[in-house]
């Protein structure tokens, strides 16, 4: 028995995330079925994480098992010509038989897309969170420093009970902006339901006054999700790297 790695990409807009449902289309719904249609049998996988409706992936790790002998080159070329065109494989290969997409990550890094204009860009429908108000980005660096670290992001799940393990490490973030494109980056050892997009609502709520650019430890220290701010939109979320080595703690953000 093969176990195989997979990395996939994909546009989630026409999707209920990732994870299999009974009566919503799905990202893993998709590719498991055409995954067993490549490999002429059921064919289950196991991924490195959820995402939400409408939340995109540049890099999504996943793991299956198979007997069959095909190449994974020749799968990875069958399985594309299969999918429809908003999920692509970009690369397979075979690992070890103990690996596990989910169990065996060390960290992820997420990006929020934010394209900030006053008019809206038709080409970014459903890829940007569209912003009207000016980002004053040297405010938001200071503010989005302060949850480096180990610390209980309570205050930044939107399901957690108060006696849930909400603690995890925040490696770094990073703001970067491009004319009317605004990046947010923030890599982890791990993150909770709706995380990213309450500190990113977070930010935008410090950017309009609604907290002070020091807020941040304050609302970590509350551990209440009515001390953060709103949640933003989830189109514009996207799982950007899956780390399985020490790199999880380098410096540099985005693809390398």
């Amino acid at each position: 028995m093969r176990t195989i790695k997979m990395t996939i990409a994909y546009r989630g807009t026409r999707y209920h995330g990732f994870q299999r449902q009974p009566n919503a289309q799905t990202v893993q719904g998709a590719l498991e079925q055409q995954l067993s249609r490549v490999l002429n049998g059921q064919t289950s996988v196991y991924g490195c994480s959820r995402t939400d409706t409408g939340v995109h992936a540049n890099e999504f790790v996943l793991h299956f098992h198979t007997e069959r002998e095909i190449r994974c080159k020749n799968l990875v070329r069958a399985l594309n010509g299969y999918l429809p065109d908003d999920i692509s494989v970009l690369s397979a290969e075979d690992a070890t038989s103990d690996f596990h997409a989910r169990f065996d990550c060390r960290g992820k890094e997420y990006l929020y897309r934010i394209h900030c204009h006053e008019s809206k860009n038709p080409f970014l429908t459903d890829l940007a969170f569209h912003y009207r108000r000016p980002l004053d980005l040297e405010k938001l660096k200071e503010a989005a420093d302060a949850v480096v670290g180990t610390h209980d992001f309570h205050s930044f799940c939107a399901q957690a009970k108060p006696e849930s393990d909400c603690v995890r490490t925040i490696y770094g973030t990073s703001l970067q902006r491009d004319g009317a494109d605004v990046r947010i980056y923030i890599r982890g050892d791990g993150f909770l339901y709706n995380m990213v997009r309450i500190f990113v609502g977070t930010l935008l709520d410090i950017n309009e006054g609604v907290f002070l650019p020091d807020a941040m430890p304050g609302i970590l220290a509350a551990k209440n999700r009515l001390a953060a701010g709103r949640t933003a939109m989830a189109h514009g979320l996207y799982l950007n790297r899956v780390f399985y080595t020490d790199e999880v703690t380098d410096s540099r953000f985005g693809h390398l």
